[in-house]
């Protein structure tokens, strides 16, 4: 399983809605089960992002269609960065010429 890093940020459609957002976890939550992705962790941040998610997901393109999925919606722009591990980060550099 790859894992993400997912930054998102409300639009005004998102803002003008916030007391129902929290409501709006559970759907995430049941679109990213259904789309083969784990949310691991979604913290609500203070500062330029408004939440950041850690999610497992089989490959790039099943964590890129939820992206698409959830951004669609209208209330959230997302950022999704890959990330690698220790041991994936050690397989890189030995790939190094």
């Amino acid at each position: 399983m790859a894992t993400f890093v997912v930054l998102a940020d409300f639009t005004d459609q998102g803002l003008r809605n916030a007391k129902e957002r929290i409501n709006h976890v559970t759907d995430v939550l049941e679109l990213s089960k259904k789309s083969g992705v784990t949310v691991k962790h979604m913290y609500w941040t203070l500062g330029r992002h408004d939440i950041v998610a850690i999610c497992e997901a089989p490959d790039t393109e099943t964590m890129t269609a939820l992206s698409l999925s959830i951004a669609s919606r209208g209330n959230v722009r997302t950022e999704t960065l890959h990330t690698f591990s220790f041991d994936e980060m050690t397989k890189i550099h030995s790939k190094i010429i």
